[in-house]
């Protein structure tokens, strides 16, 4: 910050400059993106606008999408399935507004075409000053675990 330094009749002598050392809280944040890229769950961000602006490593090899292919576009426009577009909308908006949700599927259909079913947490991003910049939402495949599922069902109807 810097402000005027005036004398007693108003007149500019000089400039009072207040600075503040950052050097921790740039290595934090540093610290935070490398852990967010690295993570083994797929884990994205979206700006209040519904933008994506965090994609990490396991997101790009679970959907296939590269990180410049998914930065700035819409996630639920574009890459969600159109009959899950309003409940994903629902539950981003609803992170938005500071209520969080946990446990949610939903299905994805990957850059090659291939759906697979997501367990979604969207948690709500907020700046230093508890403004609410976004939504983060951590999810894990289960396509697996569903079909194995669906299999013990048709075994236990089957016996």
């Amino acid at each position: 910050n810097a402000t005027t330094r005036r004398d007693e009749q108003g007149n500019v002598i000089g400039v009072v400059g207040i600075g503040q050392d950052i050097t921790a809280r740039l290595a934090q944040e540093r610290e935070y993106s490398k852990l967010i890229d690295s993570a083994n769950a797929p884990i994205f961000g979206v700006d209040t606008f519904g933008r994506v602006n965090v994609w990490n490593q396991c997101a790009m090899k679970l959907v296939g999408y590269t990180i410049s292919e998914v930065m700035g576009k819409n996630l639920v426009q574009e890459f969600i399935t159109k009959e899950y577009r309003a409940a994903v909308k629902a539950v981003l908006d609803k992170a938005l507004r500071g209520k969080e949700t946990a446990n949610f599927e939903f299905p994805l259909i990957t850059k090659n075409g291939v759906r697979i079913e997501v367990l979604l947490n969207a948690t709500t991003r907020r700046d230093e000053q508890g403004n609410v910049i976004g939504v983060v939402g951590i999810g894990q495949d289960i396509t697996a675990r569903l079909a194995q599922e669906r299999e013990y069902s048709k075994l236990i109807d089957s016996a």
